[in-house]
């Protein structure tokens, strides 16, 4: 097993304890709760994600290789965010590739430096400086989120 597969399992496993303490009603950091539509079978699906503010905005960006919530939300007219109890209807609109690297620098730059070391540990920026990381939007998808 790789070093990645090892790292993705771990992700799961902490995904699975996130996912049941925020339906228990715990809240933390910038975690939610994203339920969509899976874009095979229609049945709901419920991943756990960050949430960021940057320049105003909020946004969902992509932080693993070929992440099933990506293809689930670009299918997607509408998802559910939910912290803690408290759930809402969203639109998640993805960011053109040459509006990404903006939102993805300024991420990186004011987030804790594991934020951009995770886009260069799983394979989608060669470093992880905020410039390499925007310079890798190509790879990276990212939602805007807007109220519905």
């Amino acid at each position: 097993m790789t070093t990645q597969q090892r790292r993705r399992r771990l992700v799961n496993a902490v995904n699975f304890v996130i996912i049941g303490l925020q339906r228990v009603g715990l809240a933390f950091g910038p975690m939610q709760l994203l339920t969509v539509a899976g874009r095979r079978t229609g049945q709901p699906r419920t991943f756990a994600i960050a949430v960021v503010p940057v320049a105003g905005e909020h946004y969902i960006v992509q932080a693993f290789p070929k992440a099933a919530w990506v293809a689930n939300a670009r299918a997607a007219d509408r998802v559910t965010l939910t912290r803690g109890r408290r759930s809402r209807p969203a639109r998640l609109v993805e960011l053109p590739v040459e509006a990404r690297g903006a939102v993805l620098r300024q991420l990186v730059a004011e987030s804790p430096a594991s934020v951009g070391k995770r886009y260069a540990d799983n394979g989608l920026a060669p470093s992880a400086s905020p410039d390499d990381v925007a310079a890798s939007a190509e790879r990276i998808a990212v939602f805007r989120v807007e109220a519905v």
